[in-house]
């Protein structure tokens, strides 16, 4: 029997738990603020607090893998174990790992988060297409087989990206609407929503672009990037009701205390809502 479709089990999260996302990024300044050591074992206290106060409610964790990377083996452990944990309680976890390369080194990155024997296996990753999106399809058929997702990197929130997004493909089109309509493409006639979806910053104001990929569209930027809730109809139009919003710093600032943490994922989430059902 194929696996349920990772859009499908995003949808159902969304409609029953609510559309935000929560990553989980262990900077050394928030490990001091929680006062805890900025070592591999300040990153396992901050990572388990998150993951108990928030892995049984919000639809999705986002771990950013580069800040469990740089304890080395001790913090891939960590990641390992929040992404089993997290799992258990249904949390969806999308891996942030951004990874982009070619042929047998993409297959490898595949099968790191997208093969369900792997320890690190994960919902969905995150991947970037400016190596060509044809480049991808060893992780697009990797999340096909296992009923994971792939997000794929297209109008970010950083402004340097605008320099390869916003350039113009030799048809006319920007970058970004060449890759938007690539994945598009992979998720024709997918119900109730595809498993590919992309990476647009919800600090554009104006996406400027067509967003119906009949996929999901992570959002990051609300909170320490300026965006907020009621900025979301704006850049997402006709779209919005398949935004996943991503918060870190405004959720996790609220650490350690557990309530805090749920506190305020609860007040973001009834924001969300509130936004989109008003658009």
């Amino acid at each position: 029997m194929s696996p349920e479709p990772f859009g499908a089990r995003l949808r159902r999260a969304m409609d029953t738990r609510g559309p935000l996302c929560v990553g989980i990024d262990p900077h050394a300044s928030l490990l001091t603020a929680w006062g805890l050591n900025d070592d591999a074992a300040g990153l396992e206290r901050f990572t388990r607090t998150v993951v108990e106060a928030l892995a049984d409610r919000v639809a999705v964790l986002k771990p950013q893998s580069a800040f469990f990377e740089r304890f080395g083996s001790r913090g891939i452990a960590v990641l390992e174990k929040a992404v089993q944990e997290a799992r258990a309680a249904g949390a969806l976890v999308l891996m942030d790992a951004k990874r982009g390369d070619i042929g047998s080194t993409m297959g490898a990155y595949a099968a790191t988060y997208l093969e369900k024997d792997s320890p690190l296996f994960s919902d969905a990753v995150t991947v970037s297409p400016y190596l060509g999106f044809g480049s991808l399809r060893p992780a697009l058929d990797a999340a096909v087989l296992s009923g994971a997702g792939v997000f794929v990197l297209a109008l970010t929130s950083n402004p340097e990206g605008a320099e390869v997004q916003r350039a113009t493909a030799a048809d006319g089109r920007s970058l970004a609407q060449l890759m938007l309509d690539h994945m598009a493409a992979e998720n024709e006639g997918m119900t109730p929503l595809g498993s590919v979806g992309a990476v647009v910053g919800a600090t554009l104001g104006d996406a400027g672009a067509n967003l119906a990929i009949n996929g999901p569209l992570l959002a990051p930027g609300i909170g320490a990037q300026g965006a907020t809730p009621a900025d979301l109809p704006g850049v997402f139009g006709a779209s919005v009701g398949n935004v996943v919003p991503s918060v870190s710093r405004g959720v996790l600032s609220r650490g350690p205390d557990a309530t805090g943490l749920r506190e305020a994922a609860e007040r973001l989430t009834d924001e969300i809502r509130a936004a989109v059902a008003g658009s």
